[in-house]
C-alpha cells in the first residue's frame, strides 16, 4: 500500500468517525435460540463427573504393577523379576525397576487428575444449585410471586 493511499484511508476513517462505541457481534439467531454456543445443564455436569469417578476407579484396580502378584514383603512380581534379573547381574533389571517406578508416577498423575475433574464438577453442581435458588428466593415480590420482568430491568441499569 502506497503511502497516500493509507492517508486517504485515515482521512476516510476520520470522517464517518462518531463519538459513539461500536461492538462488532454475531448477527442474532434467526431462530430466537440467542445464539447461544456453549450450553452446559446440571445433568451434563453430573454424567461427566460420574465418568471421571468411574474411569478412576477402573485405573485405580488396573494400573498398579508395582503391587500385582505382591509376596509377602510386598513387592510386585514385577518387582521381583528386577530383583531377580539384577541379583544375575542383568542390566535388564535396573531398567525394569525404573520402569514400574515410572509407570506407577504416571499412573498416579491420571488418577489424580480423574480424581480432581470428578471432584470439581459435583462441587460445581452443587454451588451451581445453591446460587440458582439463592436467585430464586431474591427475585420474589412480596407476595411469594416471580418479580416482574420490569422490575428486574431496574437491576441492570
Amino acid at each position: 500500500m502506497a503511502w497516500d493511499e493509507w492517508e486517504k484511508l485515515k482521512a476516510d476513517a476520520a470522517r464517518r468517525s462518531t463519538t459513539h462505541m461500536r461492538l462488532n457481534q454475531v448477527p442474532a439467531d434467526p431462530g430466537g435460540g440467542g445464539g447461544a454456543d456453549l450450553v452446559v445443564n446440571q445433568d451434563d455436569l453430573g454424567a461427566v463427573g460420574h465418568e471421571a469417578f468411574v474411569l478412576y476407579g477402573e485405573l485405580h484396580s488396573t494400573t498398579d504393577i508395582a503391587g500385582a502378584g505382591a509376596d509377602k514383603a510386598g513387592a510386585g512380581s514385577t518387582m521381583q523379576a528386577a530383583a531377580a534379573l539384577k541379583a544375575h547381574g542383568f542390566e535388564t533389571g535396573a531398567a525394569l525397576e525404573l520402569t514400574v517406578e515410572v509407570w506407577t508416577s504416571q499412573a498416579k498423575s491420571v488418577l489424580q487428575a480423574c480424581a480432581h475433574v470428578s471432584n470439581h464438577l459435583d462441587f460445581s453442581k452443587k454451588l451451581h444449585a445453591e446460587q440458582d435458588a439463592e436467585i430464586g428466593a431474591v427475585l420474589r415480590g412480596r407476595d411469594g410471586s416471580a418479580e416482574s420482568v420490569s422490575e428486574l430491568d431496574k437491576y441492570f441499569k
